[in-house]
């Protein structure tokens, strides 16, 4: 359904059993949940789907193993059950990772658990070898009837360092074990939505659109496109905005609002660098350390590149987060901790990202220690105004639980029953996936005339999915842009099928070519040549829409428009040295 064909629907009728104000991957995962299950359900989301804490996660899939030291079992089993779920039911965009754990102590933190218990001390301390082995032990034992992936080992100190020689010399020992990583949480969040749109045709979504008080009663949704609004008259609301939720209900629901607040979020910041010598010594692997003062900290090899991170500091305002010069600072002298003979010059920094963790109010000092969990509490509706379910809390892995727990609140409250489980199911490229994916591609392009190249590279990118937008390439004559990994009919396609609205929505979200650092000026100017036609933008609205793009880079990703030309002349260079070695 197009953004004119929801807005023409609203108009005729105004009535929704359910509001969804979210559209990150908490407010996806229950409005696919209540779509499924045929609820008139309507999803409004004031920016791009999957814009805010949704795009800024470590890219993690995993149970927390440092959560077990705050005694959040629950939340750990229920995480490993999802993190495995997701390697099923996601395959295309979810795999294992091997995480390993450099460990400089043999009993330190054997009493962080009690001593929190008691309330004794907030501080952390380091994590020794028994420590961390108790903590993997029940890692495994939680995993032990799935058995997807290895149990954890231990490596002596001249094994690990003869594996990993650049690792700080002082370690005693190492541990690996198994999680997983997601390479493009921002698409999942999209295959979440049209799964859910796909089902019912109740079901509608808007980005950039926002909800506000009428003034006679309920609710106005104002279109943020062409700036129309429209009466809504929801039967019960799900305030799914995360960091928002507080700020959200004092606007909307004053009455309603509770007296102290429900959310109290952390900034994490990560860097992407571009450091080949860096991503081949890791080998693969995570390295999971802790910083000089206690702080977790990750890297891992992400799309060609490095992720490092992170930071955890809270934050008043989710609205203005970015990585600041100390932040970065901060994540570069871990590395430098960790890994004492790698330098990182500033230029090597591609990209980076800050998000709010959407955590439960707390007063703790230490924010490590701050319950990752999630739960919903209903606010009672009055002078006639509908209820309101906040969902506060929730990390990125265990979004479908939290969907279908809020899903089924909200059943109650309608007097509906749950007809369809989610629990096994696939979603958008992970249907179908094949046990033999060279097979695969080598069919696609057999059936419609694409290169075996590229039919590989739609299948990296879109999974199962990539047969449906390999068709629609082969319609009509298509040609590669300046990142030859892309070519035009690819992108109309993302701006006809997945709510494209602005050009950050394409380069930021619905692809990785801005946060793999594989973003040039060029690129960027012929994605919007693409965007201005499908939109019928004449030049003044073009140019806008540059110089929005461009500002949005620079202050939230630390991406100029110097660095973004500078690719040019690097992708040119790469061209010629391909065709000169071809």
């Amino acid at each position: 359904m197009n953004r004119e064909e929801t807005l023409d629907g609203l108009r005729k009728s105004p009535k929704v059993d359910v509001c969804v104000l979210g559209g990150g991957i908490n407010g996806l995962s229950v409005f696919r949940e209540l779509a499924l299950q045929g609820v008139n359900v309507l999803l409004v989301e004031k920016g791009d789907y999957c814009s805010g804490a949704s795009a800024a996660l470590s890219r993690m899939v995993h149970g927390g193993l440092r959560y077990l030291e705050n005694g959040e079992f629950s939340l750990v089993r229920e995480s490993l059950v999802e993190r495995d779920r997701l390697l099923r039911n996601a395959p295309h965009y979810v795999a294992p990772l091997p995480t390993t754990v450099p460990i400089f102590d043999v009993f330190s933190g054997l009493g962080n658990g009690i001593v929190r218990f008691l309330g004794l001390t907030r501080r952390p301390s380091r994590r020794g070898a028994i420590a961390i082995k108790a903590g993997l032990s029940i890692y495994d034992f939680l995993t032990r009837k799935r058995a997807l992936m290895r149990k954890h080992q231990f490596r002596g100190r001249r094994s690990t360092l003869a594996k990993w020689p650049a690792l700080n010399p002082a370690i005693r020992s190492a541990a690996t074990y198994y999680d997983a990583w997601v390479s493009h949480p921002e698409r999942v969040g999209i295959e979440i939505l049209r799964d859910g749109l796909s089902t019912d045709t109740n079901a509608s979504a808007l980005n950039y659109a926002t909800i506000e008080q009428a003034p006679a009663g309920g609710f106005l949704l104002r279109d943020g496109i062409s700036g129309e609004t429209l009466t809504v008259k929801p039967s019960l609301v799900i305030n799914a905005t995360g960091g928002w939720i507080d700020i959200a209900n004092d606007t909307l629901f004053p009455q309603e609002a509770p007296s102290t607040p429900l959310m109290g979020g952390t900034k994490g910041s990560h860097l992407i660098i571009d450091h080949p010598g860096l991503r081949d010594m890791l080998d693969g692997h995570m390295i999971y350390y802790e910083n000089e003062d206690g702080r977790i900290c990750i890297l891992f090899p992400y799309l060609g590149k490095v992720l490092v991170g992170s930071t955890d500091i809270r934050v008043d305002d989710p609205e203005t987060v970015r990585c600041e010069a100390d932040e970065r600072d901060y994540i570069l002298q871990s590395l430098a901790f960790v890994l004492p003979g790698i330098s990182i010059r500033p230029e090597e920094i591609v990209f980076q990202f800050a998000g709010v963790r959407p955590l439960p109010a707390s007063n703790d000092s230490f924010t490590g220690r701050i319950p990752r969990d999630h739960f919903c509490t209903m606010l009672e509706g009055r002078d006639g105004e509908p209820p309101v379910l906040c969902m506060i809390g929730g990390k990125w892995t265990t979004f479908r639980s939290f969907g279908e727990l809020a899903a089924d609140m909200t059943l109650e409250r309608l007097g509906r029953k749950r007809r369809i489980d989610t629990a096994e199911r696939t979603f958008g490229g992970g249907r179908g996936f094949p046990g033999k994916p060279n097979l695969w591609v080598h069919q696609l392009a057999e059936a419609t005339g694409i290169t075996l190249d590229r039919s590989e590279t739609l299948f990296e990118r879109y999974g199962t999915d990539a047969q449906e937008v390999a068709h629609f390439i082969a319609l009509e004559p298509d040609h590669l842009l300046p990142h030859a990994g892309y070519s035009t009919r690819e992108f109309i396609y993302l701006m006809r099928h997945e709510a494209v609205e602005h050009l950050d929505d394409l380069l930021l979200r619905r692809t990785t070519l801005a946060i793999s650092g594989e973003l040039s000026l060029d690129m960027t100017d012929a994605v919007l040549a693409i965007l201005s036609v499908e939109k019928s933008w004449p030049p003044q609205r073009a140019a806008e829409e540059r110089t929005r793009f461009l500002t949005l880079l620079n202050d939230r990703h630390g991406v100029s428009e110097e660095a973004l030309s500078a690719r040019n002349e690097q992708r040119s260079e790469l061209c010629e040295t391909t065709a000169r070695s071809g």
